[in-house]
């Protein structure tokens, strides 16, 4: 997997170029340097006005006590296909303009969930939480002091800081 990576960061600027070179033949360099500023804008524009729809349809599904995972992945496509057209190019203009396209997303979003192995825990259960008032320290985070205001054997304070002392451990 990660060699795939790998050749698509390094093909993909040259594919970029090619195709500028491409387009930059056939409609000429102005209306192809405008082409890339209005998709970049166009990116910006439908990122707020599709990302703020999303943040409500989240907001709707932890109102009702589902969990939003759909609305999760769509989120990170939706800032994957405004980066896609930020990023100057053609190529990536098209993914971008594709992944924002909702069933095109669904349907990416169902293989990679098909491809993925993912566990939802609700409710925090299994993990084990101090009650109020209650400091939960490790053995080596705290010491035992004697409390020189009662030298005749008074009880011992513990001490969740250290001093470095060699006083004796409980």
């Amino acid at each position: 997997m990660g060699l795939y990576i790998i050749a698509a960061i390094l093909l993909l600027p040259l594919i970029e170029i090619a195709v500028f070179i491409w387009i930059g033949g056939l409609i000429g360099v102005l209306p192809t340097i405008l082409l890339t500023v209005v998709t970049a804008v166009a990116g910006t524009i439908m990122l707020r006005q599709q990302g703020l729809s999303l943040l409500m349809r989240m907001q709707q599904e932890l109102d009702a006590g589902r969990s939003p995972g759909n609305e999760v992945m769509q989120g990170a496509m939706i800032v994957l296909a405004s980066i896609f057209l930020l990023i100057p190019g053609f190529v990536t203009d098209a993914i971008g303009l594709l992944l924002f396209i909702p069933p095109v997303r669904e349907a990416l979003a169902r293989f990679i969930i098909s491809k993925s192995n993912v566990v939802i825990v609700e409710g925090g259960q299994g993990v084990r939480r101090p009650k109020e008032g209650v400091v939960d320290l490790d053995a080596e985070d705290w010491s035992e002091k004697k409390d020189p205001a009662s030298e005749g054997g008074g009880p011992a304070q513990l001490s969740p800081w250290q001093d470095g002392s060699d006083n004796a451990k409980s």
